[in-house]
């Protein structure tokens, strides 16, 4: 056994000069990583990481497909509550975690999201959420030595809830057993009344809502209801509209017999579209450029680069509100929680005024201001919470704490980076890097600059699609867009887009992404995973941003010379 904890013949391959000899070496590591042996197994996972540098790309991309296959998994990767009804004490989801014994050893869980609670016990994640606030759009983080994964979790609370007839709740129960064409179901449930309580059986709702399931790769929360015939049924329990609650176990007055069971399949898939259609136009500050979305898709936030304004829009109503600024803001970006927007901001000699404001985004109001270095650009949230700031005139990424008072790392890039994306279940960020003409890669578990990977020249904006899979560039100067693929590192394209594309992002299903031309009026639609060109779109003058909201209905792009921003329906 050598000092790295590895067989003597498999350090010997890793080290040879000859490029099969080391490419045996990767398939070596990754049965080790794969095994029961837990230090072993971290040590063959270091050894691949380091591989990932070999100077033959052959040998990198098999170091990090073994990397990613010997990674945490966490099935499915999303769960949604759907929509539940006001009072429900909490739901729950299990779960599962893949991948290798060394996913679970000594992993840790964090939790991002109002009311949101989480614990590991062995392969199985269970996901509590005691609703505190209308929604909830959070997740929950796997960390450990087989590196991070995370599952989004989303859920709403109703305030009323319509009636549904007999027939209706007999064809939905036949889903809930069945999983008909309609789809996983999810069922929900509300308490049954207070008055003139009786019992059920030995309970007539087991602990609230704790029954778990997995279907058809989406989380689903249901509750299980002991029936008379002592049979459990998944369901969700309607009280008249008149009465009051109950507590967990009891069950209507006797004046009502039953309790009226029914279900309801999940909410309709948005599906983006190939020609989105631009169906409405919003008036906002003087020059605006950064562009953002909440994770509920109810609030839409813009940088007006023209005055010290954030433009805060209802997206429901289309109504604005303004708040003021002590500089002039540049760019904006949410918590994944939603509770606070992030907004870089420098003045016109890019050197003063240089910070971030934190706002409250329930107040609407300034938290407090961070200093950083010169130009803070295009900042974001990664999958753990923390602030990303690249320092345009720096050359270098700041990150911050989700609170954004403590700065805890300092990554040197090359010059002038402007977006940062992310592929969590890698540990990796891109950064695109306007005057290199590469986007550099990041390892995310020690913040060290991977490789920088040449793309088309000057790229301004970057996007990582919703898979974690593909980073798509635009070129400004070059009048195209690459895709990067995350774990081989290797580009595609360019891609003829319009001139001087600004700014890109991708459908909330990943199959479309879009790019912002700002020197000829027009947003460029491509196929998210080849990118070829699917639809031009015309919008105001001198377009800045886009962001899509992440329900994926709606796009939004800021058009600096008309001060308006464009609404487009990307989903259906």
């Amino acid at each position: 056994m050598s000092d790295l904890g590895l067989p003597t013949h498999v350090v010997t391959e890793i080290d040879s000069p000859i490029r099969e000899t080391r490419l045996t070496a990767v398939d070596e590591l990754s049965r080790i990583a794969s095994g029961a042996d837990l230090a072993m197994a971290a040590a063959a996972r270091r050894a691949l990481e380091g591989l990932t540098q070999d100077d033959s790309r052959s040998v990198s991309a098999a170091a990090a497909g073994a990397l990613e296959r010997t990674a945490i998994r966490l099935r499915p990767d999303r769960v949604d509550f759907g929509e539940i009804a006001h009072g429900t004490p909490r739901v729950v989801a299990d779960v599962l975690v893949e991948g290798p014994p060394l996913a679970t050893a000594t992993a840790t869980v964090t939790v991002s999201g109002p009311g949101l609670r989480a614990m590991l016990a062995g392969r199985q994640l269970r996901i509590l959420w005691q609703p505190r606030s209308e929604w909830l759009d959070g997740s929950v983080t796997v960390r450990g030595p087989a590196g991070w994964a995370d599952v989004r979790v989303t859920g709403q609370v109703l305030t009323t809830t319509p009636p549904m007839s007999r027939m209706g709740v007999e064809a939905q129960m036949r889903a809930v057993d069945g999983l008909s064409t309609y789809g996983p179901p999810r069922v929900t449930v509300l308490p049954p009344p207070r008055e003139h309580r009786r019992r059920v059986g030995a309970a007539a709702l087991i602990a609230g809502l704790t029954a778990l399931v997995v279907l058809g790769g989406v989380g689903v929360a249901f509750a299980l209801v002991d029936r008379p015939d002592g049979n459990r049924q998944a369901a969700l329990v309607e009280a008249p509209a008149t009465s009051a609650a109950v507590g967990v176990g009891e069950a209507p007055r006797t004046a009502t017999p039953e309790a009226t069971i029914a279900t309801e399949r999940l909410a309709h898939r948005i599906v983006s579209v190939a020609k989105p259609a631009v169906v409405g136009t919003i008036r906002v500050g003087n020059e605006p450029e950064g562009i953002a979305v909440s994770p509920d898709s109810r609030t839409v936030y813009v940088a007006n680069q023209g005055q010290r304004v954030l433009s805060v829009i209802d997206a429901g109503t289309r109504r604005v509100t303004a708040t003021p600024l002590r500089n002039t803001p540049r760019f904006v970006a949410v918590s994944r929680d939603g509770r606070a927007a992030y907004v870089s901001m420098y003045e016109n000699d890019k050197k003063t005024g240089s910070g971030v404001a934190v706002l409250d985004t329930a107040a609407r109001t300034v938290d407090h201001y961070l200093t950083t270095g010169p130009q803070p650009y295009a900042l974001s949230v990664s999958p753990d919470g923390k602030v990303w700031v690249p320092i345009h005139s720096s050359g270098r990424i700041e990150i911050y704490t989700a609170d954004s008072r403590t700065e805890v790392g300092r990554i040197a890039v090359p010059p002038n980076p402007h977006a940062i994306g992310y592929a969590g279940d890698l540990l990796r960020a891109f950064s695109a890097n306007h005057e290199s003409n590469v986007v550099a890669v990041v390892d995310m578990r020690d913040n060290r600059l991977l490789r920088s990977v040449p793309v088309s020249k000057a790229p301004h904006s970057l996007a990582v699609s919703p898979d974690g899979r593909r980073v798509l560039v635009a070129g400004f100067e070059a009048n195209a867009a690459d895709l990067i693929d995350t774990t081989t590192l290797k580009r595609t394209g360019p891609f003829p887009v319009g001139r001087q594309p600004q700014s890109v992002a991708f459908s909330a299903d990943g199959d479309h992404a879009y790019v912002v031309n700002e020197g000829d009026n027009t947003i460029s639609v491509l196929d998210g995973h080849t990118g070829k060109l699917t639809a031009t779109v015309k919008v105001g003058r001198s377009p800045r941003t886009v962001a899509v909201s992440p329900d994926g209905r709606l796009a939004y792009v800021s058009n600096g010379d008309d001060d308006t921003v464009s609404v487009l329906r990307v989903g259906e």
